[in-house]
């Protein structure tokens, strides 16, 4: 059986430091796995980590604890790896699944149209990106001068940012759609839902596998989570 650390503190507190904001866990703050101390940019997102932190009894459960697994992540990972990471995430603009459409039959098609049409001339308009659309896997090279732009857009993130941007991107397989999250346009449930499409339509017409229904809950929540690490990025 692996070892796994247990509570040993009473009390969490989070404290105003150089930098943004502390927790504590009784006199001993809270660090990160690559040793750094856990420095976050606003109150609230040091409020919603010393909650999972609050929230733990006996064994300590990492995996109920998605805020403080996102500011690690940022704080070990894409502040040391930034350029890399954003390479990454840009790299989705030229293959977004919104540019992707199926072929047939021709209700999946209306499905896709609808959804993604939208998204992608505000992407063109709001954003000044636009991108092209295809029925299809064949490769289509996107305009340069859009994924440049979607490029300077993601560089210009905080590591902190890029941490749930990370998520919305990966999971949905969309850089436009964890744009659309992160800008307003969407909400995290109707961006789920519209990186779906195709799954949903397969599943209406011959069910619902369980274990791929259980994956996708599993995914459905984390993107909700990364949703939800971006809104405290910014608030007070």
């Amino acid at each position: 059986m692996s070892w796994a650390p247990k509570r040993f503190w009473k009390a969490v507190t989070i404290e105003a430091v150089r930098g943004g904001h502390t927790i504590r866990l009784d006199a001993r703050p809270v660090k990160t796995p690559g040793k750094a101390l856990l420095v976050v940019p606003t109150e609230a997102m040091a409020r919603a980590i010393a909650s999972e932190w609050e929230a733990q009894v006996g064994l300590v459960r990492p995996q109920t604890m998605p805020f403080t697994r996102a500011a690690n992540s940022a704080l070990d990972k894409v502040a040391s790896q930034f350029d890399e990471v954003v390479g990454l995430l840009a790299a989705y603009g030229e293959t977004d699944l919104l540019c992707y459409r199926a072929t047939g039959p021709v209700e999946l098609i209306a499905l896709q149209n609808a959804a993604w049409d939208p998204l992608l001339d505000w992407c063109a308009t709001a954003l000044g990106a636009p991108l092209i659309s295809v029925a299809g896997v064949m490769h289509v090279i996107q305009p340069a001068p859009s994924t440049r732009l979607l490029h300077a857009m993601t560089a210009a993130l905080t590591p902190f940012q890029i941490a749930a941007f990370h998520d919305l991107v990966m999971l949905s397989g969309s850089l436009v759609l964890a744009f659309a999250v992160t800008q307003g346009r969407l909400t995290p449930q109707q961006a789920w839902a519209f990186s779906r499409i195709d799954e949903t339509y397969q599943a209406s017409l011959w069910g619902e596998d369980e274990d791929a229904a259980a994956l996708a809950e599993t995914k459905r929540l984390a993107f909700h989570q990364a949703a939800a690490f971006w809104a405290i990025c910014a608030a007070n």
